[in-house]
């Protein structure tokens, strides 16, 4: 479903990504998924390749989270699920204590707990606390509840902290 409400942005962003990056619209990234295991993430492309700074149209992709639609496709592949604790950068892993790790433990979502809850305001306590309390008591009507209110949230485009980077990145748990 997610990908047939999505079907008017699947052609008419490719496209204009092509023509603003003259590369390849999409951006791949290995990401550790269910159990640990990797896999490739799937977005739609927001800066330029040599890391550049974001572009304006880079920055509207990741405030609006109009960059994380292609990750319906990872769903879809079954490497993703709508709703779980957000994969993670690869280099993180090694960091997490054993109780972080729990997070592994289920498919990691599109949108959770900490996204609906403050997403990159939260600080890294604050979001291994909220993605743990999924783990611990996922249930059908949380879910539910977790993507109404991320639709909502979606559809009356509320300003958000749409970086899509963490703002301060993780280095293990002595500094989180």
């Amino acid at each position: 479903m997610g990908l047939i409400t999505s079907l008017p942005f699947f052609v008419v962003l490719p496209p204009l990504l092509w023509v603003h990056f003259r590369d390849n619209p999409f951006f791949l990234q290995t990401r550790p998924g269910l159990n640990a295991r990797f896999f490739r993430i799937l977005k739609f492309r927001t800066m330029h390749g040599n890391g550049r700074p974001l572009t304006g149209l880079g920055k509207l992709l990741r405030a609006s989270s109009l960059d994380e639609l292609p990750q319906f496709w990872n769903v879809l592949v079954g490497d993703m699920s709508i709703v779980g604790p957000r994969p993670l950068l690869a280099e993180y892993l090694p960091l997490y204590n054993v109780e972080q790790r729990v997070r592994h433990t289920v498919k990691p979502g599109m949108t959770g707990l900490a996204q609906i809850n403050g997403r990159n305001r939260l600080n890294w306590d604050e979001k291994f606390g909220y993605d743990l309390h999924y783990v611990r008591s996922v249930t059908f009507m949380l879910d539910v509840r977790i993507i109404l209110t991320t639709a909502s949230r979606f559809l009356l485009v509320r300003k958000t902290d749409g970086s899509g980077v963490d703002v301060v990145p993780f280095k293990g748990n002595a500094t989180c």
